[in-house]
């Protein structure tokens, strides 16, 4: 349904109209002038049989209708029939024609004339037709591209505003969405009053234009449903093509919907299996420092165990796997933290060394009393982090060097600065990590098959990677079979003195 637009429309319309008719007065008459002009060379300055000007004046109608239209070659064609008959059909000076058959010849003229500027006028017009579906073809393909390379992060409805506007080359361009009742408006201009109809439009499944503003107004509906509404200035297209560019983005707008409530779902399946993963990995886990004291108590209870010496053993043995059993709950809790983004940074000046230190003493035990080379260099500035945190990822880093090696074989740990950021680099001896596994490495769970007989639950390196991001910095390893493996983490540098 197409509805006038406002009741001053005719108003705004009269501008328009009065230039067009002025410019087809002005070409009208230029059309005329040039025929008097050719009578008059033929006539005076270069005398030509009537056959010949009857040529050159259906040359000119043609060539009229070609490149302005048919009211100007329709023009031509009468001021060109009654300069042919005054000026070459004898008697010659006058309106009347002795000869039957030149009258003949004279209406031929003027048939010929008038069907030919109409022939042209229409091939014309068809081209400009053709060429118009061709840029509308061409338009709706650019923004069908644009809406599927869309962001999913942002609102689909304003990305589709804005290409629209830019594709369509529009000063204001505006979509509604009624699934979230939002207007996201594109271009450069304003236009306040088309903004104010959009959710009515949607309502009432309106169709508004007005053709002397170049303004339009019309409902999205999909499936018999409505979904939106488009308002948009300079928007001049066909209404195949109106159509087509409806449909367009109504299915955008479903489509993003679509997606939206996917990725809700998704969302939602993927924290239950992570849920899942993370209680089978630390319940695993949990099994072998349990076992452990339980053994150990029940050793002690049954009295088997009388001497100082093993008892002293026993206490020992609950001791290790209760640091273990805490470990894992530290590493499950900030698993958890990190999966809800609730990690908080407390970030204060560090010096690197004193964080490598401290997470030694308390790796210690872990590391079976293998050497540690520690190489810092004394121009490393502090660092800008949340000590506690960034002791965590070192012990993390630390324990896999440990595990991941021979026993016996050192670990190196050392640091420099490079640019606006401090490197700790931590290397082993171990057999190395091939290239297409090492992206995998700081997954969530992720354990290659040379760890199989290792303990551990694979959120170490997820840990890690997620506490060093959220400190701006990046973490990378580099490995090759047979000659070890060195993880690589660059922190930001402190800009405050050391504390």
């Amino acid at each position: 349904m197409i509805s006038p637009w406002p009741a001053n429309a005719a108003d705004r319309r009269a501008p328009p109209v009065a230039a067009s008719l002025y410019r087809l007065a002005l070409r009208s008459a230029g059309a005329a002038a040039l025929v008097a002009a050719e009578t008059f060379v033929c006539t005076r300055w270069i005398p030509l049989n009537p056959t010949t000007v009857g040529f050159v004046y259906l040359v000119t109608v043609l060539l009229l209708a070609s490149q302005w239209g048919l009211l100007e070659a329709l023009t031509a064609s009468v001021v060109s029939t009654l300069c042919f008959n005054y000026f070459f059909l004898p008697p010659v000076g006058k309106w009347s024609i002795d000869d039957p058959l030149n009258w003949i010849a004279l209406f031929a003229f003027l048939i010929t004339a008038l069907s030919a500027s109409h022939l042209s006028e229409l091939a014309k017009r068809r081209t400009r037709e053709a060429l118009m579906r061709e840029t509308e073809m061409e338009r709706l393909y650019s923004l069908s591209r644009a809406i599927l390379a869309s962001d999913r992060e942002r609102p689909i409805a304003l990305q589709m505003a804005r290409d629209l506007a830019r594709i369509y080359e529009l000063p204001f361009a505006a979509l509604y969405d009624r699934t979230h009742d939002e207007v996201h408006q594109a271009g450069s201009e304003e236009a306040p009053e088309l903004v104010a109809g959009l959710r009515d439009a949607s309502l009432r499944g309106d169709f508004l234009r007005d053709e002397s503003a170049q303004t339009i107004v019309m409902a999205l509906s999909f499936g018999g449903q409505q979904v939106g509404s488009l308002g948009a200035k300079g928007l001049l297209l066909s209404d195949t093509a109106l159509r087509a560019l409806s449909s367009l983005l109504s299915l955008g707008i479903v489509n993003a919907g679509a997606q939206q409530a996917a990725a809700r779902a998704d969302a939602a399946r993927q924290s239950e299996e992570f849920r899942s993963t993370l209680i089978d990995a630390v319940a695993h886990e949990f099994k072998t420092p349990l076992t452990s004291i339980k053994g150990a108590v029940s050793a002690v209870l049954s009295e088997t165990v009388r001497s100082p010496e093993e008892q002293r053993e026993m206490l020992e043995i609950i001791d290790e796997a209760s640091d273990r059993l805490r470990g894992l709950v530290t590493e499950a809790i900030h698993l958890a933290r990190i999966e809800a983004n609730a990690i908080q940074l407390r970030r204060e000046p560090h010096p690197i060394g004193t964080a490598i230190s401290a997470a030694l003493a308390q790796i210690q035990p872990l590391l079976e009393g293998r050497h540690v080379e520690i190489s810092i260099d004394p121009d490393t500035p502090p660092v800008l982090v949340d000590v506690n945190l960034i002791q965590l990822v070192l012990r993390h880093l630390l324990d896999n060097a440990a595990k991941y090696s021979p026993a016996g074989s050192p670990i190196e740990v050392r640091t420099g600065r490079e640019d606006n950021a401090v490197v700790v680099r931590i290397r082993n001896q171990g057999e190395g990590i091939p290239e297409w596994q090492r992206a995998k490495v700081f997954e969530k769970f992720y354990r290659g098959a040379s760890a199989r007989d290792i303990p551990g639950t694979g959120m170490g390196l997820a840990i890690t990677r997620e506490i060093v991001l959220a400190h701006g910095g990046t973490i990378r390893l580099e490995s090759a079979p047979g000659e070890g493996a060195e993880v690589i983490v660059s922190l930001p540098v402190s800009k405050e003195p050391r504390a």
